[in-house]
């Protein structure tokens, strides 16, 4: 036993030690890249009210559309890339024949609780157990609706390596991943893990699953690699010129997934949203855009499909190329036309469906 004490205190201390080595660790904190720091801004008095009494459409209507990917997953891509959305930042990739899995959040709410916070619109078009075999598990920071203990716990037992930001992997240990399948990564640093190639590059956010642990650990955005085919994943983030930088360096790239749900104007240093998006998609060099990070949680004050309604609107008046695919539907980017817009589909329910799902998000 005295032998297992000492070796978690050793890894705390070179966890510590790595943290507070990083140039984004400044008096016991980790800062932005424009030095903004642990307070969120916007959580205001006025801010909060809206959040919590606005009216509008924040719930859908009715049943979103969900494919089952399975029978797909079961074939090879007929090019080397194919994506499957989840919901939310869950992203599924083969590439260069290597399956990687983006922020994986399967359980039914974004929330510390079982019982509290917000719950998911739809059903998770696959269970973990009936994924693909996974060669790595990439998580951009420790928020709940990218960190998910229920989701972790399980993945631990799949012993899947997971490359994750700076200090992350002191969550990880305590939902019983092994230590030595986790690999946490600085800003700049890279490392390659079953067969890809990943490197953390700067974004504009903050960390925390508390009250006493603000910006602990550190975020990033991600740059991944194969043989032929190279992404780019934001995790959250606002607007950094940072990213000029990570295209000239890192691109182009053949997708580039992008945050563009949970924002507000009082947010703007921490969240997208759609305008923004296509300006950090332009810095990053341009390609295939894919959002991410909506359509799944009531996080924000807008409408449910707003930050894709206003996406597919502003890019197709910008020359953008988007792919937005359905819930669990595996696509071959270079291969879609353009975008689907199934939100349109979305039928208004009975009074009674509607009243429950107002329910379940609060």
């Amino acid at each position: 036993m005295a032998a297992r004490l000492t070796d978690i205190d050793r890894r705390r201390g070179l966890r510590r030690e790595r943290v507070e080595g990083s140039h984004q660790w400044s008096d016991g904190a980790f800062r932005n890249p424009t030095g903004f720091g642990p307070s969120l801004d916007g959580a205001s008095l006025p801010v909060l009210g809206e959040f919590f009494f606005r009216r509008g459409h924040r719930v859908p209507p009715g049943p979103l559309p969900i494919e089952r990917p399975h029978e797909t997953w079961a074939r090879r891509p007929d090019s080397s890339f194919r994506a499957t959305w989840l919901g939310h930042s869950t992203v599924l990739l083969e590439i260069d024949g290597r399956v990687l899995l983006t922020d994986p959040v399967f359980g039914k709410r974004a929330s510390p609780l079982s019982f509290a916070g917000p719950k998911r619109f739809h059903p998770v078009p696959a269970r973990l157990s009936e994924l693909p075999a996974l060669d790595l598990v990439l998580l951009s920071h420790d928020h709940y609706d990218h960190l998910c203990a229920e989701t972790i716990t399980e993945l631990a037992k799949m012993r899947v390596p997971i490359v994750t930001a700076l200090g992350v992997g002191a969550h990880l240990e305590r939902l019983g991943v092994d230590p030595h399948l986790v690999h946490e990564l600085d800003w700049g640093e890279a490392i390659e893990v079953g067969g890809l190639q990943l490197t953390a590059v700067p974004c504009q956010h903050f960390s925390g699953r508390g009250l006493g642990d603000r910006n602990q650990t550190l975020w990033a955005s991600w740059v991944i690699a194969g043989q032929r085919r190279k992404l780019f994943f934001s995790g959250d983030t606002g607007l950094t010129p940072q990213y000029l930088e990570v295209g000239r360096q890192h691109g182009p790239f053949d997708l580039v997934m992008l945050e563009i749900g949970a924002y507000h104007p009082a947010w703007g240093t921490i969240h997208l949203g759609p305008d923004n998006a296509l300006i950090a998609h332009e810095m990053l060099g341009g390609g295939t855009l894919m959002p991410v990070h909506w359509g799944t949680f009531n996080l924000a004050m807008h409408d449910w499909d707003e930050p894709a309604r206003t996406l597919v609107s502003a890019a197709a008046a910008a020359g953008v190329r988007v792919v937005t695919p359905r819930l669990g539907a595996p696509v071959e980017p270079e291969s879609i036309e353009g975008p689907d817009p199934w939100w349109r589909e979305i039928v208004a329910a009975p009074r009674c469906r509607m009243r429950r799902a107002r329910l379940a998000t609060t």
